[in-house]
Parts: structure tokens; C-alpha cells; sequence
């Protein structure tokens, strides 16, 4: 996930981030709810055996509130 916060391709990533940390999450929190979306959608894809859906991904980062609590455990299936 660190080499999508720094990629220009997934800016998206970054602007995630800086979304929840603006919004009073942690950053450790926000980085562990990014890594679970990313983690949905790689599971997705192997399941699926097709590519990566980034639109998927974008969205689900997008429904990730700064307001909300994270435990692990809680990635939705």
C-alpha cells in the first residue's frame, strides 16, 4: 500500500489518506482500512480470476468514513 500512496497513478490513494487524517482519524486506522479495501479486492479478483477492479476499489475507499471505528475483523466479505 505504500507504493500506491507514492504512485502518481493512485493519487486516489493519497487523497484517501489525507481525507481520514483531516477527518480526525489516525493515521495508522486510515492506513489499516485502506489495506482492507485493498485486501477485498485482491480477494475479489482471485475469486472472480479476472483483474483487478479499481473501480471497485476507488469506491469502497470513497464509503470509508473518518468518523468510523476500525477493528480487525470488521473487512466486510
Amino acid at each position: 500500500m505504500e507504493q500506491q500512496l507514492a504512485a502518481p497513478q493512485t493519487r486516489y490513494v493519497a487523497k484517501t489518506l489525507q481525507r481520514l487524517t483531516g477527518g480526525g482519524m489516525s493515521e495508522k486506522d486510515a492506513k489499516e482500512r485502506i489495506a482492507a479495501c485493498l485486501g477485498e479486492e485482491t480477494d475479489a479478483m482471485w475469486r472472480r480470476k479476472k483483474g483487478f477492479d479499481e473501480k471497485s476499489y476507488r469506491e469502497k475507499l470513497e464509503a470509508i468514513r473518518a468518523d468510523e471505528k476500525f477493528e480487525e475483523g470488521d473487512e466486510e466479505e
